[in-house]
């Protein structure tokens, strides 16, 4: 067995950070990815049966992609060995995987082999990969934190299964703090004890990455003097090297924060709309939901008023996703700063709710027969498509086709407001209207 292999297995960990001597040894000490792990799910049953697959883990530091491929290979006995993209070649790569063709043959055992940051391999360095994972030899266990789409060949991809892992859940780097100082191969020896608001400073400040939690709470140990074995907020502050911000990403001041930027950008305030932002996004707050906030804002409070704002909040989304923190962040800012400058209105916001209570207040009316198809002949007979106009075929590309029902044909959902692109879109449909209260005059 290799050296590297000794200690990833947990046989011997002495002298290790915290983090190394913490890591799962199995399901049951795993915290977190219960859409994977929860009873039932796709690799909880995988592992339990001692089924591996070639697969890829996606997702940030410390969620536990490679205690998961340490986990597998334990209990579907195969042959583990580790490699990491950035210290390792492919000619190297290459080497072990005809020695596990080597095991197959033999002695009928598979190979699993864990490359940490596939995403460093180039294109050609990843084609290598192919044969061996589809002779099903080797079971290729990949981790990232790059989206595969971008980084991994489509050969390749595939060929195995993207497992996504989530950042971990407050409650569970909470558990796994406590776990640590309780444990013998943690701090449990040194019997210290942590005051509620160090716990929540760590919790907080991990931002769903156990690894530096550990690492965390490993420093602030350090500095605890022998009679008092009290960890204190202070001294986490202290180990941490970084102010530790006032927000509650579950309570009061989660709902006050994302309300102070929405409110600083539906009032063109970038200024506000930035600090606050930034405010949220250091304290914790997960940035991938600021982004969401910030794509619905673009719908609901600029709207047609500046439809670019919709795609600069969707690209800055992808950019977070593609970059990750801290670069990602930038494109946040850029977005929320953009958002600001925009003008607004939300006259679809308004013209949705109103369409919405007349669907509540109403039977569901039947769609015109002049705006129907008639693909049969029965259908024809029946008046679908009687009376339909083609504005394709009119001299302004407009007719004074009723498209609503009956009941509804004068009903004005969308009042477009002056401001913006939106005032353009306001001057076509005064434009149109005036044109098809001409047709109508014609006709009378």
């Amino acid at each position: 067995m290799r050296n590297d292999q000794l200690s990833l297995f947990g046989e011997d960990k002495s002298g290790s950070p915290l983090a190394e001597r913490m890591r799962p040894c199995g399901l049951e000490e795993f915290c977190g990815q219960e859409h994977l792990l929860g009873p039932g799910r796709l690799l909880r049953v995988a592992i339990e049966r001692g089924d591996a697959f070639s697969m890829i883990f996606w997702g940030p530091p410390g969620t536990g992609k490679t205690t998961l491929a340490f986990i597998i290979a334990k209990r579907t006995s195969c042959r583990f060995i580790p490699f990491s993209a950035v210290t390792s070649g492919i000619k190297e790569i290459k080497a072990v995987m005809e020695e596990a063709e080597s095991e197959w043959r033999t002695r009928q055992r598979r190979s699993m082999l864990f490359i940490d940051e596939i995403h460093r391999f180039n294109k050609a360095q990843q084609d290598a990969f192919l044969p061996y994972v589809e002779r099903g030899h080797i079971v290729l266990v990949g981790a990232t934190t790059e989206n595969p789409s971008f980084e991994i060949n489509s050969a390749l991809l595939s060929r195995v299964k993207v497992l996504v892992l989530n950042p971990l859940a407050e409650a569970d780097v909470r558990r796994i703090v406590e776990r640590a100082l309780e444990s013998e191969k943690g701090l449990g020896p040194m019997e210290l004890r942590l005051e509620p608001p160090a716990l929540d400073s760590i919790v907080a400040f991990a931002n769903g990455d156990a690894r530096v939690a550990l690492n965390a709470i490993e420093l602030a140990a350090g500095l605890v003097a022998d009679r008092d074995r009290l960890i204190t907020i202070d001294m986490v502050k202290t180990a941490l090297q970084k102010k530790t911000l006032l927000y509650d990403k579950a309570g009061e001041e989660h709902y006050n924060l994302i309300s102070a930027l929405h409110k600083s950008l539906r009032n063109s305030d970038p200024q506000a709309a930035l600090y606050w932002l930034v405010r949220m996004v250091e304290g914790g707050e997960d940035p991938l939901y600021i982004a969401r906030r910030m794509v619905r804002f673009a719908v609901e409070d600029v709207g047609l008023a500046d439809p670019r704002a919709l795609d600069v909040s969707l690209a800055a989304r992808d950019a977070f996703h593609f970059l990750g923190q801290p670069e990602g962040n930038l494109a946040l800012a850029q977005a929320a700063i953009y958002l600001a400058s925009c003008p607004k209105s939300n006259s679809i916001y308004k013209a949705y709710d109103a369409v919405t209570a007349d669907l509540e207040g109403a039977i569901a009316d039947p769609a015109p027969l002049q705006i129907r198809n008639a693909p049969t002949r029965l259908m024809d007979e029946l008046g679908y498509g009687e009376g339909y106009k083609y504005a394709h075929e009119a001299a302004e590309r407009i007719t004074d086709l009723q498209c609503l029902p009956d009941r509804l044909r004068d009903r004005i959902y969308w009042t477009p407001i002056k401001t913006g692109f939106e005032k353009t879109v306001a001057q076509r449909f005064e434009e149109w209207e005036r044109l098809k209260r001409q047709y109508r005059e014609r006709k009378e």
